[in-house]
C-alpha cells in the first residue's frame, strides 16, 4: 500500500512523552500523526479495568515529576486532569507503631523524635539541602543536555551551567559531587542515625534500578525522585483522579485539540529509510505513512534494533546501544479488595493510609532483597511501595471496595533460569508479595477479589519496556545528561537523519515527567528542523 498522506512528523508510540511531543508540534501548526500499538494510549501511564468497577493504574501509579510547564502550556486541567496530593509517607512496623512523615513539619518532628531526637531536628535541614540540590538540577529537566563534544556551538548553555555550579558555593558543590557518586545509604548516614528512618528514605534511590541502597550513584536517583512538584509544592506526590491513565488521556485530548491525528492498534513494523535518512513507517498490517521527520517514543534498543535495523547503523553506534543498560528490576501487583486493609501497627481507617506506604523495615532488609536479585531470583521479602488510591478517589473502585497498587523490588528481568522463566514464576511472585503484606495487614488475603501480577517480562511484552525497565534504561551516572543514550546523541537527534528520540531513554530520563517529549519538540521547532 502506498502512502496517501504525508505528515510533518510521525511519532511512534503513544506513551505520555510521545503524546506531549505530538501536542507541542501540533500546537505549532505541524501536521502530526501518532501511532500506538495497543488499544489504549499512555504506554506505562494507563488505567485498566480487569474487574468491573475496579480501575488499576497498571504500571505507573503516582505523579510528581510531571513538569508544571507542560501542565500549563497544554492546559491539561481544561482537558480533565486533576491531581490529588498524597497525605503522607507511612512505614509500617511489626513491633511498634511505625513511622509517618507528614507534610506538617511539627507533626513529622514528633514522629521521628520517637526514633531519634537528633534525627527529628536534622530532618528539616536535610530537606533544605536536597531542595537546594533540586533547585540546581531542576532547570536541567527542561533544557537539552549540555553537550561537551560541541562546546563552541553550545557555549551559552555551558556557561549557564557553570554559573549555576558557582552559585552552589564550595560546600554545595561538594554535596553535588557526593550526590552524583555516593550510595543512598552513604548520603543518609551523613545526616541521620536511625535505621528505621533511613530505610524508607533510601528506597527512592533504588526505584527502577538494578542496584542496592548501598550501591554507588543511588544518591542521585534519590534526588531524582525527590524533585516532585504539585501546584508549586516541592517534594509533593499525588494521584491522578481516575487513575494514571487520566494523565495520558488529558495530554491526548490536548494534542487532538491542537490538530494531532492519533491512531491506536497501529503497530509499527519498521521505520523506513533512504540513503541514511528516515522517510516514514510501515505498520504490521501493511499500511505505510511518510513524514519529514520520524520521532520514536520507544526506548533506544527497540527504536534502533527493532524498527531501524543494525545494518543501517555504524558498528560503533551499534556497540554503544548494545552496552546501554536496562536491567529491569521491578514488578507490579494490583489488587481489587472487598474492604479496606487494616495495618496492625496502626489499625483502622486514617490519614496514614492516604499516602504511599513503604515496606522497608531496615537497610539490611533492603540489601538482602537486592542480594537475592543479584543471584537471579525475585526477593522473597521485597521492598514494596503501595498506595490505596480509592481512599481519596472514589472513581477507581465501587462503593465500600478498594484498589491497592503495589510496586515491588526486586524482580529481576534476568532470572537465573532466563527471562522466559517468569511465565512459570509469575504467580509465585504474586504470592510472595501478598504474603509479605499479610504480615503487616492480617486478613488481606481474604479481602482479595482479583489480582493483576506484572513481571518485568510482562512489562516488556505488553507495554514495550525493554527488559521491563520503567525508565527506558537505568538512571546511572554513565547514562545521564550528555551520555543518554550515548555520547554525541543526547539531544534527541540520532545517526539516522530525520529520526529523533523523544522518550525516557533520552535526557533527562525516566519517570512520569513529559520533559523528553517537550524538549524534543522544542528543538525541532526552535532550530528549524521542522
Amino acid at each position: 500500500m502506498t502512502a496517501t498522506t504525508r505528515y510533518d512528523a510521525i511519532i511512534v508510540g503513544g506513551g505520555h512523552n510521545g503524546l506531549v511531543c505530538a501536542a507541542y508540534l501540533a500546537g505549532a501548526g505541524r501536521k502530526v500523526l501518532l501511532l500506538e500499538r495497543r488499544h489504549l494510549l499512555g504506554g506505562a501511564a494507563v488505567t485498566e479495568e480487569h474487574l468491573a468497577g475496579f480501575k488499576y493504574s497498571a504500571c505507573s501509579y503516582v505523579v510528581s515529576l510531571l513538569r508544571p510547564e507542560i501542565i500549563h502550556d497544554l492546559e491539561l486541567a481544561k482537558h480533565g486532569l486533576s491531581i490529588i496530593p498524597l497525605a503522607c509517607s507511612f512505614t509500617p512496623d511489626l513491633s511498634g507503631p511505625g513511622l509517618v512523615r507528614w507534610p506538617d513539619f511539627a507533626r513529622t518532628h514528633d514522629e521521628i523524635s520517637r526514633l531519634s531526637r537528633r534525627d527529628a531536628d536534622r530532618y528539616p535541614e536535610f530537606g533544605k539541602a536536597m531542595g537546594k540540590m533540586g533547585d540546581f538540577i531542576r532547570p536541567l529537566l527542561m533544557q537539552p543536555a549540555p553537550d561537551p563534544t560541541r562546546l563552541p556551538r553550545r557555549l551559552g548553555e555551558s556557561l549557564s551551567l557553570l554559573r549555576r555550579l558557582r552559585k552552589l558555593g564550595p560546600r554545595g558543590l561538594a554535596q553535588f559531587v557526593q550526590l552524583m557518586t555516593q550510595s543512598a545509604v552513604d548520603l543518609l548516614d551523613r545526616w541521620f542515625e536511625s535505621d528505621r528512618l533511613k530505610a524508607p528514605m533510601a528506597c527512592s534511590g533504588i526505584i527502577g534500578t538494578f542496584l542496592g541502597v548501598r550501591s554507588p550513584t543511588t544518591a542521585y536517583v534519590l534526588l531524582h525522585h525527590y524533585m516532585g512538584e504539585i501546584d508549586g509544592a516541592y517534594r509533593a506526590w499525588g494521584f491522578a483522579r481516575g487513575g494514571t491513565g487520566a494523565i495520558s488521556e488529558a495530554i491526548a485530548s490536548a494534542a487532538r485539540a491542537r490538530g494531532a491525528e492519533i491512531l491506536c492498534e497501529a503497530a509499527v513494523e519498521k521505520i523506513t529509510t533512504r540513503r541514511g535518512s528516515a522517510r516514514g513507517v510501515v505498520l504490521e498490517d501493511g499500511r505505510e505513512f511518510e513524514a519529514r521527520v520520524v520521532i520514536s517514543a520507544c526506548d533506544p534498543r527497540r527504536t534502533f534494533f527493532s524498527f531501524v535495523g543494525r545494518d543501517q547503523l555504524d558498528d560503533d553506534f551499534v556497540a554503544q546501544i548494545t552496552r546501554y543498560r536496562y536491567r529491569g528490576s521491578s514488578g507490579k501487583v494490583n489488587l481489587a479488595l472487598d474492604r479496606l486493609p487494616d495495618f496492625s501497627c496502626r489499625p483502622g481507617r486514617g490519614l496514614h493510609l492516604q499516602g504511599d506506604i513503604a515496606i522497608a523495615p531496615s537497610i539490611d532488609y533492603l540489601e538482602r532483597a537486592y542480594d537475592e536479585a543479584k543471584h537471579g531470583a525475585f526477593s522473597r521479602r521485597p521492598y514494596i511501595n503501595l498506595v490505596i488510591p480509592s481512599l481519596t478517589d472514589p472513581t477507581v473502585a465501587p462503593p465500600g471496595k478498594h484498589v491497592m497498587s503495589a510496586f515491588v523490588q526486586y524482580a529481576p528481568y534476568q532470572l537465573a533460569e532466563g527471562p522466559a522463566a517468569w511465565d512459570q514464576q509469575r504467580e509465585a511472585f504474586g504470592d510472595t508479595v501478598v504474603e509479605t503484606l499479610e504480615e503487616y495487614c492480617p486478613g488481606l488475603k481474604d479481602a482479595i477479589l482479583h489480582r493483576q501480577v506484572l513481571t518485568p517480562l510482562d512489562l516488556e511484552r505488553e507495554y514495550g519496556l525493554t527488559e521491563g525497565n520503567i525508565f527506558h534504561g537505568e538512571l546511572s551516572l554513565e547514562q545521564l545528561l550528555f551520555m543518554r543514550p550515548t555520547m554525541g546523541w543526547a539531544r534527541y537527534q540520532t545517526p539516522i537523519q530525520n529520526l529523533w528520540l523523544c522518550a525516557s531513554g533520552a535526557h533527562p530520563g525516566g519517570g512520569l515527567m513529559g520533559a523528553p517529549g517537550a524538549l524534543c519538540a522544542r528543538r525541532l521547532l526552535e532550530e528549524h528542523y521542522l
